[in-house]
């Protein structure tokens, strides 16, 4: 059991952030018509580009980072408790489909485990064991990339995530909305997003939640940018597991050959609906298997593919 020492002390901790700082300006915003609360939030959202703007510079250099791993087989893995872990695992499930990942290449990771998606798990958040535990389940290499994602950046199981793996010499980077964080103090890639109070006093589900969005938005479609996995700014490694991605397969094929319907049903249909190697099929003049080992010895790149050809 918590003592009152403990719960002070934790008191005492929260009044120091940033997140956590309550605003007397706003103490009476119950009082206000819907259309003020809601100018008011709209208000302080977009305030929070700004805040991610002034840190790219940093968040640049932690994707370059990434990518270089991930280039050598390495994985991108997230972790957070909370609202914080829940846009970690939403950010790795988008992966496969938009980019044709394996979803075991980006992971996320949530305190209490998949339950911890919909209900609170009691304690989870403050435990480091179970960080530990979490990363050695999926056996953490020195090739992985591990995001810690708090709000707060004290968060002992994010804090506690990135201090193991990096004692195991993968990557880290640490993602909070504090200035001075012990996540950023740990991690080698320290991002701090200060958005500043929340509209509701500690509610980092607000600002901070939106800035860790923002910010892992970048890291993963910058890495897969990086690493190929588009042409220009279409997702040339979707995977068309339903009958919209089935459409937008063909319509990216569309736009980046200008190819008739036929011409792009028979280059998918040789290809087995890989849009890469269709597009690669067509405005490299290859067959489907030529295409297939150009991308493969392009690491997957379907301009340096192209570029091949011309050099042939």
């Amino acid at each position: 059991m918590t003592s009152t020492a403990d719960h002070a002390h934790l008191r005492a901790q929260l009044d120091t952030l940033t997140t956590e700082a309550f605003r007397p300006e706003l103490a009476e915003i119950d009082r206000r018509s819907t259309l003020e609360i809601a100018r008011t939030m709209n208000a302080e959202d977009a305030t929070v580009p700004a805040a991610v703007a002034r840190r790219l510079p940093e968040i640049a250099a932690a994707i370059d980072a990434t990518a270089a791993r991930m280039a050598r087989g390495g994985r991108l893995i997230y972790a957070g408790a909370g609202t914080a872990g829940r846009l970690g695992v939403l950010d790795a499930s988008e992966c496969p489909p938009t980019f044709n990942t394996d979803p075991s290449e980006v992971v996320g990771l949530v305190a209490g485990g998949p339950s911890a998606l919909v209900t609170a798990v009691e304690g989870a958040e403050d435990s480091t064991k179970f960080a530990i535990e979490d990363l050695t389940a999926i056996d953490l290499t020195d090739l992985d990339t591990v995001v810690g994602i708090s709000a707060s950046g004290r968060t002992p199981y994010a804090v506690g995530a990135v201090e193991h793996a990096r004692a195991l010499g993968a990557l880290t980077i640490g993602l909070s909305c504090n200035a001075d964080s012990a996540l950023a103090t740990a991690a080698e890639h320290g991002l701090e997003i200060v958005v500043g109070p929340e509209l509701l006093t500690g509610s980092t589900r607000l600002k901070a939640g939106t800035a860790q969005k923002l910010v892992l938005n970048m890291l993963s479609t910058i890495t897969m940018i990086r690493l190929g996995k588009t042409y220009g700014n279409l997702m040339v490694d979707v995977r068309a597991s339903n009958e919209k991605l089935r459409a937008r397969s063909r319509r990216i094929v569309a736009l980046a050959t200008g190819a008739s319907d036929q011409e792009i049903e028979t280059a998918l249909c040789s290809t087995d609906g890989e849009v890469k190697n269709a597009i690669l099929t067509i405005l490299g003049e290859v067959d489907a298997p030529t295409a297939a080992r150009l991308l493969d010895a392009a690491d997957g790149h379907l301009r340096a593919a192209l570029q091949a050809i011309k050099d042939r």
